[in-house]
C-alpha cells in the first residue's frame, strides 16, 4: 500500500483520501437514511454516523488500492 500521494508536489496521506470519499459518501447516504426513518430506531444519531463513516472508510480502504494500482 502506498503510504502518500503526490499531488502537484504536496504528499498528501491516503488515510485523508480515504476519509474525505467515506464522507462524501455519508453525506450523500445520509438523507436517504433520515427519509427512510432509520434514525428512528437508534440511540444515538452521531453514533451512527461515525460508525457508518469507520464501515465505509474501511470499504474504501479496501477496494481503492485495488483500482489505483
Amino acid at each position: 500500500m502506498i503510504g502518500e500521494l503526490n499531488l502537484f508536489g504536496v504528499f498528501v496521506p491516503t488515510f485523508l483520501i480515504y476519509a474525505l470519499l467515506a464522507y462524501a459518501v455519508l453525506s450523500l447516504l445520509r438523507p436517504l437514511l433520515q427519509w427512510i426513518g432509520a434514525y428512528r430506531l437508534v440511540w444515538h444519531e452521531p453514533l451512527v454516523d461515525y460508525a457508518l463513516l469507520v464501515i465505509l472508510m474501511a470499504a474504501i480502504a479496501a477496494y481503492l488500492p485495488g483500482w489505483i494500482s
